[in-house]
């Protein structure tokens, strides 16, 4: 296989971890029986792994999933 086509699959595996963690987490916050903390934890273990995949890419996390799983967190926990 070429070099870039290697690297372009990788990083399409690298995309299909970080989609299944954040689908995972989101899951897990919407129907778990946590507490804020245990939920916290979970948002802020989402994004350790996704920094692990993407090094670098905190701000684009914050972004992209950073918004949807803090509304859950509102939504879920009553927060203001």
């Amino acid at each position: 296989m070429k070099p870039d086509k290697e690297a372009l699959m990788a990083e399409e595996m690298r995309l299909r971890k970080l989609k299944a963690i954040v689908n995972l987490t989101t899951a897990l916050l919407c129907q778990a029986d946590l507490t804020l903390s245990q939920a916290q934890k979970l948002v802020a273990d989402a994004k350790t792994r996704a920094l692990e995949l993407f090094p670098d890419k905190g701000e684009t996390f914050d972004l992209i999933y950073g918004s949807r799983l803090r509304r859950i967190l509102i939504e879920r926990f009553h927060l203001q």
